[in-house]
């Protein structure tokens, strides 16, 4: 049975910085696409950034040049580093995975694409 399972979310100041962890259980993750979503109070889930089994990256415009994620393939892990958060990156943060064969690109945006999902961990940006 494949488990994702989060850490690494919590309170901090606008500026700051969190790491988010998402550890794959299961199954190796080596040839998986990997990623990162995140769905505020009210609002819908929306991508964040994906992760080829190359190691390619895509980020969204919103995150870009303050997140960055990556992979540990060896640690069957994949990481969000979040530099620079503002308000508006509060939300819960969600670990997807989809298993070979990879995902194009273009199906990284949607949910609906992602076959496995982590429970998500609540990272609040406040003052």
């Amino acid at each position: 049975q494949v488990q994702l399972v989060e850490s690494g979310g919590g309170l901090m100041q606008p500026g700051g910085s969190l790491r988010l962890a998402c550890v794959v259980s299961g199954s190796s993750i080596s040839r998986w696409s990997m990623a990162w979503f995140r769905q505020a109070p009210g609002k819908e889930r929306e991508f964040v950034a994906a992760i080829a089994w190359s190691g390619s990256t895509g980020h969204a415009d919103s995150v870009k040049g303050r997140f960055t994620m990556s992979r540990v393939n060896a640690r069957n892990t994949v990481y969000l580093q979040m530099n620079n958060l503002k308000t508006e990156d509060t939300a819960v943060y969600y670990c997807a995975g989809d298993p070979p064969p990879a995902l194009i690109r273009s199906s990284w945006y949607s949910p609906d694409n992602w076959e496995y999902w982590g429970q998500g961990t609540q990272v609040t940006v406040s003052s």
